[in-house]
C-alpha cells in the first residue's frame, strides 16, 4: 500500500476477509493447466457436471512463477470459466481434485454486471436437470 494511502482497517479485519467469496450471483472463475488437451478434458468434466455453463480455453502462455524456493518457467493453457456463486464450492472442489498441479491456480473474480439474457442463460446451464 502506498505512503499516501491510509487503511480504513486494522490487520484482523483485513486477515479475516481473505478468501472470502464476494458478495456476487455470477463468476468467472480461471485456472491453468500445463497441455490443450488436459485444459479440454478439464473444461469438459466441469461443463459435464454443470458446475459452469461455459470455458474458454487459451494458450499456450508462458507462466513465470516461484515453487518451491526456485523461479521457473512454464508453458500453460488459461480456462475461464462462467459460473454461479452458489456453484463455486463444488465447481473449486472440482477443479482440486481434478486437476494435475499440487497446488492449482483457482481464482474467482465477481461479475457486477451483464446482461439479462446472457445471466439468465448462464444460471440455467448451473442447474441440475
Amino acid at each position: 500500500m502506498p505512503a499516501s494511502v491510509t487503511a480504513t482497517t486494522d490487520n484482523a479485519d483485513r486477515c479475516a476477509t481473505v478468501g472470502a467469496m464476494p458478495d456476487a450471483d455470477h463468476l468467472l472463475v480461471m485456472t491453468t493447466i500445463d497441455s490443450e488437451e488436459r485444459a479440454r478434458r478439464l473444461a469438459g468434466t466441469v461443463i459435464d457436471h454443470r458446475l459452469a455453463a461455459c470455458a474458454q480455453i487459451d494458450g499456450p502462455l508462458s507462466s513465470v512463477y516461484r515453487w518451491q524456493g526456485e523461479a521457473g518457467t512454464a508453458t500453460e493453457w488459461r480456462i475461464l470459466f462462467k459460473t454461479t456463486a452458489d456453484r463455486y464450492a463444488a465447481l473449486e472442489a472440482h477443479l482440486t481434485r481434478e486437476h494435475t498441479y499440487d497446488v492449482p491456480e483457482i481464482v474467482a473474480t465477481p461479475v457486477t454486471a451483464g446482461s439479462d439474457a446472457y445471466l439468465g442463460w448462464l444460471r440455467a446451464q448451473t442447474r441440475d436437470e
